[in-house]
């Protein structure tokens, strides 16, 4: 392909590369864009194996990207869904509390809530019992009506679809060092590799990715006992929302994610796709961050790790609810490319948007990055057009 025939190449084809290949084809419909991804279909990491909760908001403190983008992008994917025959369930989602210290934290996410404009309500024992007799919490739970769940694969496969009507080409099994394929504009969403790729570039200089592992497991028996999903109160100085109970589209439910410190950036199950030169590069910054960061990740760290054991990791869950059984099945892992300052020694909590001359970086892309893809799509296509503005 020659320069000017190729007016946009993206690196990754998971949900955010294409629904920025989307906006850009929105807004400029004549310009020619290139997806590579050096795997062999869309989807195949984090934005296949997510548990395709759309988030309502209420997390992220008011300044950050993802309060910024959250709210309307689960409006957005809501509205995607719904004109492209995808079924999305209404699922809600509860938080609860296990003592008063919780309780406060509850209060803290509704003060989020009302900032961030997400519709949320305080609600008490017995209100509780109206939206489901089997959660447990103490004394209040946070009722978020807006939640709900998708298919993740689903949605991309259909995203991959419109893309290729309307032009768009994908290469697979094209990594971008490999590629001879020329470009006015780059878009990185390469997500586990992005900082990688933006460090060719020259930047992302104080950052490097730390994988987490999220396993889940599936509820084998009946399928009535839990109706909503059930979320634990999170601690906010960490970027981890904690064991929780999702309904999947299809009423199945799960429990998960851990957030267990992985050992190489795809490190899904046993020693399949094994990087040495990742592995040392991840235990060094991971050791140094257990030991010089704050008492909180390695609270973390060790509380996570002894989720590996089966029925510790069941037992958080029986926790939040007076009935459920012991039948869980291990599922298809996800890896969560979380972003370390090396500078600061932090762990970040927002995306993070980084530009060079003709390029645009988009790094620490987790969740709520599903939800909030069509919206923060809008957002980089104005960052793109700026950039190439000067």
């Amino acid at each position: 392909m020659n320069k000017e025939n190729v007016d946009y190449l993206i690196i990754g084809a998971g949900i955010i590369g294409m629904s920025i290949a989307y906006e850009l084809k929105q807004q400029f419909p004549n310009k020619k864009i290139v997806i590579i991804d050096k795997e062999d279909r869309v989807a195949k990491h984090a934005s296949g194996r997510n548990s395709g909760v759309l988030h309502a908001g209420f997390y992220y403190s008011a300044e950050s990207l993802k309060a910024r983008f959250t709210v309307d992008g689960n409006r957005l994917m809501k509205k995607f869904c719904l004109e492209n025959g995808i079924y999305v369930s209404e699922t809600k989602k509860i938080v609860i509390a296990r003592n008063e210290f919780e309780v406060q934290g509850l209060e803290e996410l509704q003060k989020r809530a009302e900032i961030n404009g997400v519709e949320t309500k305080l609600i008490n024992e017995e209100e509780l019992k109206d939206i489901d007799t089997n959660i447990r919490t103490y004394k209040k739970a946070l009722f978020s009506p807006t939640t709900a769940s998708v298919d993740p694969t689903q949605v991309c496969l259909k995203l991959k679809d419109l893309l290729q009507s309307l032009g768009v080409t994908f290469c697979f099994n094209k990594k971008f060092e490999d590629t001879n394929i020329e470009y006015k504009y780059l878009v990185n969403c390469a997500g586990a590799y992005a900082d990688k790729i933006a460090q060719q570039f020259g930047l992302a200089k104080n950052y490097t990715m730390l994988p987490f592992k999220g396993i889940y497991l599936k509820y084998m028996n009946d399928k009535t006992v839990i109706k909503t999903n059930i979320y634990p109160v999170p601690n906010l100085a960490n970027p981890f929302l904690g064991i929780h109970y999702t309904v999947t589209v299809d009423g199945s439910i799960k429990i998960g994610p851990t957030a267990i410190p992985a050992f190489w950036r795809e490190n899904y199950k046993g020693f399949d796709n094994f990087s040495f030169k990742e592995a040392r590069e991840i235990l060094y910054y991971a050791t140094r961050l257990f030991l010089l960061n704050s008492f909180n990740f390695r609270r973390l760290a060790i509380n996570e790790m002894r989720n590996y054991v089966k029925s510790i990791f069941i037992q958080k869950a029986k926790d939040m609810v007076y009935d459920i059984g012991d039948n869980f099945q291990a599922i298809p892992a996800g890896i969560r490319a979380q972003l370390l300052n090396t500078y600061t020694n932090e762990l970040i909590q927002d995306f993070i948007v980084e530009h060079s001359e003709n390029s645009t970086h988009i790094l620490n892309a987790v969740s709520p990055a599903f939800t909030c893809s069509f919206a923060f799509a809008k957002y980089i296509t104005d960052e793109i057009k700026k950039n190439e503005n000067g």
